[in-house]
């Protein structure tokens, strides 16, 4: 079976339907997506995914299962995801990206591709430079695609920044996702001037601890 992590594009969220193409709790405040039917809804969702590709850049990674999407994982500054602010929570920290929704096919679910789709988002973060992602999570266990599992993001490096009862705003720092072999082997690259292509974007030198694994 192939597994493959690629950049989110609007065709995606097509392909992925509902409940992720008309999900709107992150990228409008509650008053103004409950003024949309589920056809507005999905228009929206498309309108906001492009111009955020536009103005910022990448903001989320699909899974693809031999050559099929089967889920995606959305994140931007808390400035490009409003919904955020209803949140008992928020706001969160100014250095931190926001990691929103996040959404697996039910049969590919309990196979990894959760946590392959946060490697794949921290690898993108880290690339351009940002030290930290944020996420709400929900300890009450509702299946929906919006609000992440508190018990799955804890399992995939995030800790509790600031704990609630039923929405604990959670927090990786990126840094600390890089295993050591990974940032061995990016430092033996640096010096043989060899780059693999994942690897492409600057990374800070001070994230390399090789001398500290003597």
């Amino acid at each position: 079976m192939s597994r493959k992590t690629a950049a989110l594009t609007v065709d995606h969220l097509v392909d992925l339907g509902d409940p992720v193409r008309s999900c709107l709790f992150w990228e409008l405040p509650p008053v103004e997506r409950a003024r949309l039917d589920e056809q507005e809804r999905a228009a929206a969702k498309q309108e906001w995914l492009a111009g955020t590709l536009r103005d910022w850049g990448s903001c989320g990674r699909v899974v693809r299962v031999d050559g099929r999407t089967v889920g995606l994982i959305v994140y931007a500054p808390a400035a490009l995801l409003p919904g955020a602010a209803a949140l008992p929570t928020a706001p969160g920290s100014p250095d931190a990206v926001l990691a929103a929704t996040a959404w697996i096919e039910p049969r590919h679910r309990r196979g990894g591709l959760g946590r392959l789709l946060v490697q794949s988002m921290a690898a993108d973060l880290v690339e351009r430079g940002h030290t930290a992602i944020e996420a709400y999570g929900d300890t009450r266990g509702r299946p929906n695609g919006c609000v992440l599992p508190a018990e799955f993001l804890g399992s995939v490096g995030f800790a509790t920044q600031r704990a609630h009862p039923t929405t604990p705003r959670m927090r990786m720092e990126l840094r600390t996702t890089l295993s050591w072999k990974d940032e061995v082997e990016l430092a033996l690259e640096r010096v043989w001037g060899v780059v693999r292509p994942t690897q492409k974007a600057t990374r800070p030198i001070g994230s390399v601890r090789v001398a500290s694994r003597d």
